[in-house]
């Protein structure tokens, strides 16, 4: 967060009676949004993504609910605000409040107004993200993967390359082979 929220991927939102979810095709694939009017607990385990809370809100009082409203905390870090890379605090304690709601005149466009409360600002910072739908009975949805096909990988303190036919190689030249006590298999 709020970087997630840049909509460069498609978004899919799942509206159920005690949590709304927004599935992502990009970073940490999904947030959950509950709207089951708990509190927040004592002890929230640090994510990417962190803890949200909503409710919806029926602005205009003709019985629709037409805005979810959405605060999120607990965050782990190390994380930054947008593609800039300006870095959020490093206590982690930022806040985010969040404003969902459809365009009035074009109800195919969503409209999320991001606050970013935090202690590395001066005040805090407002973006708003508008997101299209796509009328497509069937929309394309690119798998986005960034481990897929990856052959690097960590071997105790080392880092090393899975070659295209199996064999673990050497990433630098004169790199000592992996420690054998990683693979217990391999002393018998």
């Amino acid at each position: 967060m709020p970087i997630m929220m840049y909509g460069g991927e498609p978004i899919e939102i799942v509206i159920t009676p005690a949590t709304t979810y927004i599935l992502l095709n990009w970073v940490e694939h999904g947030r959950r949004i509950f709207t089951d009017g708990r509190d927040w607990p004592a002890e929230i385990e640090p994510t990417l993504q962190g803890y949200s809370i909503g409710k919806w809100i029926d602005t205009d009082g003709d019985g629709k609910y037409d805005v979810l409203e959405v605060e999120t905390r607990g965050f782990k870090g190390p994380r930054h605000y947008d593609a800039s890379q300006l870095p959020l605090h490093h206590d982690n304690k930022s806040v985010f409040k969040e404003r969902f709601y459809l365009n009035k005149s074009n109800p195919n466009i969503l409209h999320d107004e991001i606050t970013v409360i935090d202690n590395a600002l001066t005040r805090p910072w407002t973006v708003v993200r508008e997101y299209h739908r796509n009328p497509a009975a069937r929309p394309v949805w690119r798998e986005f993967i960034c481990a897929e096909g990856n052959g690097h990988l960590r071997v105790g303190n080392e880092n090393y390359y899975l070659s295209a036919d199996g064999l673990l190689m050497p990433v630098r030249k004169d790199q000592p082979p992996p420690d054998l006590r990683y693979f217990p298999w391999a002393q018998k």
